[in-house]
């Protein structure tokens, strides 16, 4: 029997999206379509292109729920969010597929995303997106870490990381400012600058949170120095956000060990599924600063 390489797995999920997009979305497959996957961190998604439509279209698996992600949220947030227009809008969710509108334009660059009028631009989005209203269950971030926890690689735990993780999991939890929708995921590749304006796209991992965990991953993913961090509160109070920043900035930095705990655990189950060397050196310096701080 031959092995399922990479083109197998292609070819299989493409057929899979055909038959699916036969069944749920009949009039862009009478047109005809061309099937593009689309390359990411977490998960491989295709964009269709079937004459002047485009959208793109993201899988559900059993690998993407350890993760964390769940298509039906996703939609559920992606709908919520319509008026804002500020995320692809919702095409047709029926497991194990979600279509959403395909997004043009470019992804910024880091110079282009540390810009003042971009700073700017990001504190207006992320005003609108947390004066939505919640929706469904808040992230249990707990929850979230013990499951990460079970699919570490056994060969990599050690006493030393048990320790780490036991003082951590005993705390509490840092009481919320504020919930709302949260990304979860802004970087400069998630947002597109294109001709009916910005877009932040990748919502997979957006969910009910309280906003400042939301600036700790912007500003932990980005490398934000403490300047730029206190810049972006600045702009994001004038665009209608949270006003109290001193506030803010104290709720950030309390949810700071909790959001690099969770990066170090994705990234290594991120390697324990892919065996991607890339995953273990970016969670080495996570894991070198939370275990001389805890």
């Amino acid at each position: 029997m031959k092995s399922c390489g990479p083109a197998a797995v292609r070819c299989k999920i493409s057929s899979s999206l055909q038959v699916w997009v036969k069944k749920h979305l009949p009039a862009d497959y009478s047109a005809g379509c061309i099937f593009t996957p689309v390359e990411g961190l977490s998960s491989k998604s295709w964009r269709i292109v079937a004459g002047n439509h485009h959208c793109l279209a993201r899988h559900e698996s059993a690998e993407k729920r350890l993760l964390g992600i769940s298509r039906k949220r996703e939609c559920r947030l992606l709908r919520s969010l319509t008026p804002q227009a500020i995320a692809p809008s919702v095409i047709c969710w029926q497991s194990p597929w979600l279509a959403v509108s395909w997004i043009n334009g470019q992804t910024l660059n880091t110079a282009s995303f540390f810009s003042q009028s971009a700073q700017k631009r990001l504190a207006t989005m992320l005003a609108a997106l947390h004066g939505s209203t919640p929706q469904g269950e808040p992230l249990d971030l707990k929850r979230r870490l013990q499951i990460y926890w079970q699919s570490v690689d056994p060969q990599r735990l050690s006493p030393a990381w048990l320790r780490v993780h036991q003082r951590l999991m005993k705390r509490r939890l840092p009481s919320p400012v504020k919930m709302s929708t949260a990304h979860m995921d802004i970087h400069p590749e998630n947002w597109v600058e294109g001709a009916q304006g910005d877009r932040l796209i990748d919502w997979e991992y957006a969910a009910n949170a309280d906003i400042a965990l939301e600036f700790a991953a912007l500003f932990c993913a980005n490398g934000y120095s403490v300047q730029q961090q206190t810049q972006l509160l600045r702009y994001y109070a004038q665009s209608g956000g949270y006003s109290d920043i001193l506030k803010l900035e104290r709720q950030v930095r309390r949810w700071q060990p909790w959001l690099e705990y969770l990066m170090l655990m994705w990234f290594e189950v991120r390697w324990q599924q892919t065996a991607d060397v890339r995953y273990i050196d970016w969670a080495q310096p996570l894991r070198q600063k939370l275990f001389n701080e805890l």
